[in-house]
């Protein structure tokens, strides 16, 4: 008997420890992040760019969900901050994605100018694995990042409604004051 209880507490051990320091990785509002260098949208070395000059937005998506926070974007763009202060972005993780690359950069190249923004790739999920972001197979993830390099707001999966209206509240982005939220 104290053999079989000696290996369910090593087991629910092991699983305490894999779970705590998977948290203990989580992007989080507060955290500094620096910028990484992944790849373009034609596959060259890039990093990324305006980190501690800019607030800056990032939608890190699965190139297969890549709309799920189109809705947030749009109305990103709509409020027209100035470029002096704010830029927004797109990182297209390739890495989860049916598609071949080829396709996926195509598409980028579209959205590239509808929002007249940057769009990166990730085809090693450099992003997800250094920042903390955990398995982002088949979402988005919305990371707002402060001038001051810290994160501000940081969501995984579809934002609407009031959620919206928060986040692209010009207050927000001149003063920094979002609501703290994370990775739910």
């Amino acid at each position: 008997m104290f053999m079989k209880e000696s290996k369910v507490l090593a087991f629910s051990t092991a699983l305490l420890v894999l779970f705590a320091g998977a948290a203990l990785y989580a992007l989080s509002v507060g955290q500094e992040v620096s910028s990484l260098q992944i790849t373009d949208a034609n596959g060259k070395p890039a990093a990324i760019p305006f980190i501690g000059s800019k607030v800056v937005s990032i939608f890190y998506n699965d190139a297969d969900a890549a709309d799920i926070n189109d809705q947030l974007a749009d109305a990103i763009k709509a409020k027209k901050f100035p470029e002096a202060k704010y830029k927004g972005m797109g990182i297209a993780n390739l890495a989860d994605s049916k598609a071949p690359n080829f396709v996926i950069r195509k598409v980028i190249q579209g959205k590239i100018k509808k929002y007249n923004t940057t769009i990166l790739t990730d085809s090693e999920r450099k992003v997800a694995k250094l920042w903390g972001l955990g398995d982002c197979n088949n979402t988005s993830v919305f990371i707002l990042i402060g001038v001051d390099k810290k994160v501000k707001y940081v969501k995984k999966g579809a934002i609407r409604g009031e959620e919206i209206t928060t986040i692209i509240n010009p207050v927000s982005y001149t003063h920094l004051t979002l609501p703290t939220k994370r990775i739910v």
